[in-house]
C-alpha cells in the first residue's frame, strides 16, 4: 500500500479527527452487531496511546436530511465506551461552535464521538463548506472507514483536502489484501462470484477474468450465463437484459469460467417450498434454481484444490433460507480448510462465512461490501485517493 498510515505521522498532543464506520445494525436504539465498532479499536487505541485526543465521526443509516433521534450514534458511542473501558463524550452535532468548543477542550487520551454526519444533506454531496467545518475540529485526519471509501462525501474525501490525511489500520489491512487480489496475486488464483445479478458485477467479472486463473460463478448470476448458453432455466431468476453481455463474456473467457452443472430447485421462492436436485439442463416448468447441487460443488472443489489465493464475493445460493444454504456453507468450509489466502468480500459473503461458523479461519473478511466490489472492479476509491502518498 503506497498510502501513509497513522504510523507515519507524529500524533503526540494532536487532535485527531478520525472517520470510522459505525454504520451498525440497530433495533429499538440498541446495537445488534458491534463487529464494525470492534474493527476500529486497534486504530483508536494506537492513536490514544500516542498521546493524542480523538474525535470520531461516522454516518448511520439514511436519515431524511435532518437530525433524527432514530439515527443517533449515541448507542454506538455507549458500545465503544464499554469496549474501551473509558467514557466517550457524545457531541450534540457533527459541526458548529458548540462542537468546536468541546473539541478544543479535549485532553490527551480523551475521546469524543460526533453525531451522524448524514444529518446534513451536504455530506453526501461532498459539500466542501461542510467538510471545512469538520476539518476545523482536528489537526490531523485519519480515515479508517473502508466501507465508505467508495463514496466521495464530505467526511471521507472533502475533509482530506483541508488536513493532512492518512489511513488507519483497518483501511490499511483492507487495501493490502484486496490489493493483493488485484495487483500481485499468488497463483493459482481462483475467484468466486455469486449474488443475484450480472448487471451489478459486469466490471468485476471482466476485471477478475483478466487477473485470475479460474472464475467460478454461482447464485442468480449463473442462471443468466447458462441462459446465454441456451439452457432453459424455467422460473429461475434470469436477467434477460444481460444475456448478450453474458454471451460476450463467455466467448472471451473460454475454459477459465466455471458454471454450476446441477441445482437444488424449488417449486416456489419460499423457505417451505418442495425441493429436488436436478442437472442444469433438466429443470422442469414451474421450478427455479435456488442453490448449487452436489455435482457443482464437486466441480468447484476440484477447481479450488491447490489454490494459493481465493477471493469470494457473493453467495452461490439463497443462503438466507436453510434449505438453500448448503452450497454456500460448503464453499465457506472448503475455503476455511484450504490453506489458501482467503479474501472474503463484505456484505452477504461476510455474513455467509459467519453463519457457516468459519469467519475466523478466513485470512481477511472485508468490512465493506460496496467498497470491496468497486475495488475488485479496478476503480479508484475517492476516500483512498484523498490520502497522502508515502
Amino acid at each position: 500500500m503506497n498510502k501513509k498510515t497513522v504510523r507515519d505521522i507524529d500524533l503526540k498532543g494532536k487532535r485527531v479527527l478520525m472517520r470510522v464506520d459505525f454504520n451498525v445494525p440497530m433495533d429499538k436504539g440498541v446495537v445488534t452487531d458491534d463487529k464494525r465498532i470492534k474493527a476500529s479499536l486497534p486504530t483508536i487505541k494506537y492513536i490514544l496511546d500516542q498521546g493524542a485526543s480523538l474525535i470520531l465521526m461516522s454516518h448511520l443509516g439514511r436519515p431524511k436530511g435532518g437530525p433524527d433521534p432514530e439515527f443517533s450514534l449515541k448507542a454506538a458511542g455507549d458500545v465503544l465506551a464499554g469496549l474501551l473501558g473509558k467514557p466517550v463524550i457524545m457531541a450534540p452535532d457533527c459541526v458548529g461552535p458548540e462542537v468546536e468548543k468541546l473539541a478544543k477542550a479535549l485532553k490527551s487520551g480523551e475521546v469524543m464521538l460526533l453525531e451522524n454526519t448524514r444529518f446534513y444533506p451536504g455530506e453526501e454531496k461532498n459539500d466542501l463548506e461542510l467538510a471545512k467545518k469538520m476539518a476545523v475540529l482536528g489537526n490531523v485526519y485519519v480515515n479508517d472507514a473502508f466501507g465508505s471509501a467508495h463514496r466521495a462525501h464530505s467526511s471521507t474525501e472533502g475533509v482530506a483536502r483541508f488536513l493532512p490525511a492518512v489511513s488507519g489500520f483497518l483501511m490499511e489491512q483492507e487495501l493490502e489484501y484486496l490489493g493483493q487480489a488485484t495487483l500481485n496475486p499468488e497463483r493459482p488464483y481462483i475467484a468466486i462470484l455469486g449474488g443475484a445479478k450480472i448487471s451489478d458485477k459486469i466490471a468485476v467479472v471482466e476485471n477478475l477474468l483478466a487477473k485470475c486463473d479460474k472464475l467460478i460463478i454461482g447464485g442468480g448470476m449463473a442462471n443468466t450465463f447458462l441462459a446465454a448458453k441456451g439452457y432453459n432455466l424455467q422460473d429461475s431468476l434470469v436477467e434477460s437484459v444481460s444475456i448478450d453481455t453474458a454471451k460476450a463474456i463467455l466467448a472471451k473467457a473460454g475454459n477459465k469460467l466455471l458454471l454450476p452443472v446441477d441445482f437444488v430447485v424449488a417449486d416456489k421462492f419460499d423457505a417451505a417450498a418442495n425441493i429436488q436436485t436436478v442437472d442444469a439442463d433438466k429443470i422442469q416448468a414451474g421450478w427455479r434454481a435456488m442453490d448449487i447441487g452436489p455435482k457443482s460443488l464437486d466441480l468447484f472443489s476440484k477447481a479450488l484444490q491447490g489454490a494459493k489465493l481465493v477471493v469470494w464475493n457473493g453467495p452461490v445460493g439463497v443462503f438466507e433460507m436453510p434449505k438453500f444454504a448448503e452450497g454456500t456453507f460448503a464453499i465457506a468450509k472448503l475455503l476455511a480448510a484450504s490453506g489458501a489466502t482467503t479474501v472474503i468480500g463484505g456484505g452477504d459473503s461476510a455474513s455467509a462465512v459467519k453463519k457457516a461458523g468459519v469467519a475466523k479461519q478466513m485470512t481477511h473478511v472485508s468490512t465493506g461490501g460496496g467498497a470491496s466490489l468497486e475495488f475488485l472492479e479496478g476503480k479508484v476509491l475517492p476516500g483512498v485517493a484523498a490520502l497522502l502518498d508515502k
